[in-house]
């Protein structure tokens, strides 16, 4: 009778619930939960060691290490094309989770919508209603490769939105946006006076075409909180590390929150993530290979067992459909899980967008997805006898 409404109303993570299901399954391979099986590059290791023998392990800057933010605003501008200062417009926070957290309490007054493309990760519409905003998701569909159009966003505009989020490349879906589908929602968002909040985390893993921040178009810069973090291309998921770049005044509120309630991100991390920034490149480069490989053997395997399955353009999420079994997603990923210990995460846990569909990692080796695949087409085939 103590927990408060809004938090009673907000659901377990999809992920983490059906993962508590793979737990207590043997000889299971996992498709499931998004992070690297790479380890953090040793040099970025090393950096973490070396700070603890040197003693490294104070207080920073509620805004972090100047000297990490100031390498930030190196890299933010030679990748995306974006200028911040170091001193008042870069705040590192605890993973971009935190980031996210922030950026919504810091402007969010009670009863703002917050629109967001669909599916989409699983906090996004529980922050929203942390912050006591109203999430208004908007559904992108497989035909357009899971890219969210301007047109959408318009229609889901009203006088009550505050706030556009944006992930792209997209977790779940390894959806990406063109320069050309990017600024037409660049003019919506500059139209109705938007604040776009854009996280922007799996931008090293874009494998065609150009990454384009919408913060780079005329107009948008004033109005974007721009998100990134350490986790995904530098295989850094357990130093929860991670930044947000933005105009001063922003930058400033989310602080005022970050120093309340985490004060600062570890020294320990910010010292790692200073030397992934100042010597990382070659280290992210060649996983994005492993992925892409990853990638191209999965989709395949996906479209010749006769799961459509779109080519994901970034990150590494393949989504295929499985509506042609007339499973809800959950049923489906328990079943496989149980009868051919693959484990996935169902779509519905990515939003209601994400029914009929499946989120399948391939950030496992290679082998191990080998595996994984002859075991789903041997469950298929069984759906289909049973089917007759």
């Amino acid at each position: 009778m103590f927990v408060a409404n809004h938090v009673r109303a907000i659901p377990r993570s999809g992920i983490r619930e059906f993962f508590e299901v793979v737990q207590n399954t043997a000889g299971v391979i996992s498709l499931g939960v998004g992070e690297p099986d790479f380890p953090t590059p040793w040099h970025i290791r090393e950096a973490a060691i070396y700070a603890l023998e040197r003693g490294r392990t104070s207080y920073t800057s509620n805004l972090g290490l100047l000297k990490l933010r100031e390498s930030i605003s190196r890299y933010v501008e030679a990748t995306f094309k974006l200028s911040y200062r170091a001193e008042s417009e870069i705040l590192v926070t605890v993973g971009v989770s935190e980031a996210l957290d922030i950026a919504l309490r810091a402007v969010l007054n009670p009863g703002d919508e917050v629109l967001f493309h669909e599916p989409c990760y699983v906090s996004y519409a529980p922050s929203v209603a942390l912050a006591h905003g109203v999430a208004k998701p908007v559904e992108c569909l497989v035909e357009n490769g899971f890219a969210v159009t301007a047109e959408a966003i318009e229609r889901a505009v009203t006088h009550r939105s505050k706030v556009l989020m944006l992930n792209f490349p997209t977790n779940p879906t390894g959806g990406t946006m063109s320069r050309a589908e990017l600024e037409k929602v660049a003019a919506v968002a500059v139209r109705h006076n938007l604040l776009v909040i854009t996280d922007e985390i799996y931008s090293e893993l874009t494998f065609e075409g150009e990454h384009v921040s919408i913060a780079t178009f005329p107009g948008m810069v004033e109005r974007t909180i721009f998100l990134h973090g350490f986790s995904k291309a530098y295989a850094m998921t357990g130093f929860r590390i991670g930044y947000a770049c933005g105009p001063a005044e922003l930058v400033e509120a989310m602080m005022r929150i970050h120093q309340y309630s985490m004060l600062c991100a570890s020294i320990i991390s910010q010292e790692a993530a200073f030397e992934a920034l100042e010597r990382g490149g070659p280290d992210t480069a060649e996983m994005k290979e492993h992925y892409r490989m990853r990638r191209n053997y999965i989709v395949k395997a996906f479209n010749d067992m006769g799961l459509p399955c779109h080519l994901p353009r970034g990150s590494f999420y393949a989504f295929p459909c499985i509506r042609e079994f007339g499973l809800s997603s959950k049923e489906f990923a328990v079943r496989l899980l149980r009868e051919h210990q693959v484990a996935c995460v169902p779509g519905s846990a990515f939003g209601a967008s994400g029914e009929g569909f499946l989120r399948c990692c391939f950030s496992t080796a290679l082998d191990q997805i080998q595996v994984a695949t002859e075991r789903m087409n041997k469950f298929l085939q069984s759906l289909r006898e049973d089917r007759g």
